[in-house]
C-alpha cells in the first residue's frame, strides 16, 4: 500500500509534533522543581516492594542542627522564599457545615490542583503556614503550590471527630467546585490523621480526592475496608522509626494489608526519626507528583 503525498505530510507533521505534545502533557501533570537540591536529596538506605517502601536516612545533627539557624525554631534563609506570603490570605469560608477558618495560598478559584493540610492536636491554620519552622518544609509546599498554579489550604480544625470530618468534607467539596473538578490532595499529620480516616469512609468526599498523604499518623485497622480502599485512592505514608506516639510498625502493618490487596500505597520510613520528623522531612514534591492524578 502506497502513501500519498498528503498522507506523508500529515504523518511527518504528526511525528514532529508528538514529542512536543507529550512533553507538554508530562509537564502539565508534574510539579516543577523547587529547591530540590535542599529537600529532595535524601539518602535511601533500603527499598522494597518495587520501590513503594523506602527507608531513608535521618540524622538530627544534620537535619535539624545543620538546617536551622535556631534549632526547631528558625530555618536557615536559603531554605525559604518569603515572597509567597504575597499570595497568602486568611479567610473564613461559608461552607455547608458553617464557617471555617482557613489560610490559603494561591487562587480562590480555577486552580490546577488543591492541597489541604490537616494539623494535629493543639494546632490551627497557622501551623501549616509557618515558613520558618519544620526546616522550611511548609514554605516549600506553599511555593510548590503557587508556582504550579495550585491552591494550598491550611484550615483550623476544631475537632478530630465527626464534626471535624464533616467540616473537611465540606472544604474538599468547596475546593473541587472552585477548581472545576481538578485534583484535590488531603494531607494529615499526627492526630489530624483521624480526619483522613473519617474522610476515607465518605464515598462522596473520596470521589473528589486524587490522593492522601499521612505524616506520622495513627494507624486505622479499618482502612482496608473503607470507601477509599474500594476506590483505590492512592495513599502515601511517611513515619519516623522511633515515633513514640504512633508506633511505626503498626502503620507499616496497615500499609502491608493495603498493598497485599492491590491498593496504590507507598511508605517512607525515616530511620531514627521521631513523631515530628515526617512534617519536617517529607518530600512534598515527590508526594504530590505521585498523588496528583
Amino acid at each position: 500500500m502506497q502513501m500519498s503525498t498528503a498522507d506523508f505530510r500529515i504523518a511527518a507533521i504528526f511525528c514532529v509534533l508528538v514529542p512536543f505534545l507529550s512533553a507538554s502533557l508530562a509537564r502539565a501533570e508534574t510539579l516543577a522543581p523547587y529547591k530540590d537540591d535542599l529537600f529532595s536529596g535524601q539518602t535511601v538506605l533500603e527499598t522494597a516492594d518495587d520501590g513503594d517502601f523506602t527507608r531513608v536516612d535521618y540524622q538530627e545533627l544534620r537535619d535539624i542542627n545543620g538546617r536551622d539557624s535556631i534549632p526547631e525554631r528558625r530555618v536557615k534563609d536559603r531554605y525559604v522564599s518569603l515572597k509567597v506570603r504575597r499570595l497568602q490570605e486568611n479567610q473564613t469560608l461559608s461552607l455547608s457545615t458553617g464557617p471555617l477558618e482557613v489560610a490559603r495560598v494561591g487562587a480562590d478559584a480555577g486552580q490546577a490542583f488543591t492541597v489541604i493540610f490537616i494539623h494535629g492536636r493543639g494546632g490551627d491554620r497557622r501551623l501549616g503556614m509557618n515558613d520558618l519552622t519544620f526546616g522550611g518544609n511548609f514554605n516549600r509546599l506553599k511555593n510548590l503550590a503557587a508556582d504550579n498554579g495550585g491552591t494550598y489550604y491550611s484550615p483550623s480544625v476544631r475537632s478530630f471527630n465527626e464534626p471535624g470530618v464533616a467540616e473537611i468534607a465540606a472544604l474538599i467539596d468547596h475546593a473541587a467546585a472552585q477548581s472545576g473538578g481538578r485534583p484535590v490532595v488531603l494531607a494529615c499529620a499526627s492526630m489530624g490523621s483521624f480526619i483522613c480516616w473519617g474522610i476515607s469512609r465518605d464515598p462522596k468526599a473520596v470521589a473528589h480526592l486524587s490522593g492522601m498523604a499521612v505524616l506520622g499518623g495513627a494507624p486505622d485497622p479499618d482502612l482496608p475496608k473503607s470507601a477509599a480502599a474500594k476506590a483505590k485512592l492512592p495513599i502515601w505514608f511517611t513515619h519516623g522509626s522511633r515515633d513514640s506516639v504512633y508506633a511505626a510498625d503498626d502503620q507499616i502493618a496497615i500499609y502491608r494489608k493495603l498493598r497485599k490487596a492491590g491498593e496504590p500505597v507507598r511508605f517512607t520510613l525515616y530511620e531514627t526519626g521521631s513523631h515530628g520528623t515526617p512534617v519536617r522531612m517529607s518530600d512534598w514534591r515527590a508526594l504530590l507528583n505521585w498523588l496528583i492524578r
